[in-house]
């Protein structure tokens, strides 16, 4: 939820024209509707390519769920694109600009496996790491 409202800031910021410089960017759509009932939409674009979508809808937890997507320029000209779920899971965004963590490396893989193995044969530690069972 912080991060679709940093977003939406971000959004704002960028927007607004920078002191020094003349040129202003018009604002193409706002369009905000609060259905009263937890229920939105909000819409905002302009004319530099800035462009941000949510839907809010009710969630199953009682708070609010919502999706959407949000897009602003590059200064070589490229477009950045996220789509986003926000709800019961969390903000979940999805881009190609976002960054990826690196892949595990194998004994770590190895090492996972093994803790697995052992919890399935009822091994169990303690809050420092040390194994409190042992394998009969």
């Amino acid at each position: 939820m912080k991060l679709v409202i940093l977003a939406c800031l971000a959004a704002v910021a960028l927007a607004r024209p920078q002191t020094g410089n003349p040129d202003h960017i018009d604002i193409l759509r706002d369009e905000r509707v609060d259905n009263g009932d937890g229920t939105f939409n909000f819409l905002f674009e302009t004319e530099n390519g800035i462009y941000k979508e949510v839907n809010g809808r009710n969630a199953a937890n009682g708070g609010t769920a919502m999706d959407g997507s949000f897009r602003f320029p590059l200064d070589d000209g490229s477009i950045v694109e996220v789509t986003f779920t926000a709800d019961e899971n969390g903000y979940v965004p999805q881009s190609p600009y976002l960054p990826t963590p690196h892949p595990l490396p194998a004994h770590v893989i190895e090492t996972l496996a093994l803790v697995d193995q052992l919890v399935k044969q009822g091994a169990t530690w303690d809050d420092q790491g040390r194994r409190l069972t042992r394998r009969k």
